[in-house]
């Protein structure tokens, strides 16, 4: 079964970027709907950003113009660029087919300090 790897969280301050890595351990891309999400300490699992096998992306309100995702399908690997980020954007970030499908990797801890 295709398993998904994220990387690239870490600490930064309020109004900084990060770059969000997932590998998978397969070739999915070319019949899912990719997609990132994120929980945070005591909340449920919320959807932050998607992108289709045709490339058409779409985000959760509160991510829009800040995030942006992408994908490099000769790699298996989705990327989600944060930018302007928030402490409230604080979370664990995982990625999976949309709808989630596949097993849930560990995620890639981000904090925003403010």
């Amino acid at each position: 079964q295709v398993q998904l790897v994220e990387s690239g969280g870490g600490l930064v301050q309020a109004g900084g970027s990060l770059r969000l890595s997932c590998a998978a351990s397969g070739s999915i891309f070319s019949v899912n709907a990719m997609g990132w999400y994120r929980q945070a300490p005591g909340k449920q699992r919320e959807f932050v950003a998607l992108i289709t096998p045709g490339g058409l992306t779409n985000y959760a309100n509160s991510m829009k113009g800040r995030f942006t995702i992408s994908r490099d399908s000769a790699k298996n690997t989705v990327y989600l660029e944060m930018n302007s980020l928030k402490p409230e954007d604080t979370a664990n970030y995982y990625c999976n087919t949309v709808p989630a499908r596949l097993p849930w990797g560990q995620g890639t801890q981000v904090t925003v300090s403010s």
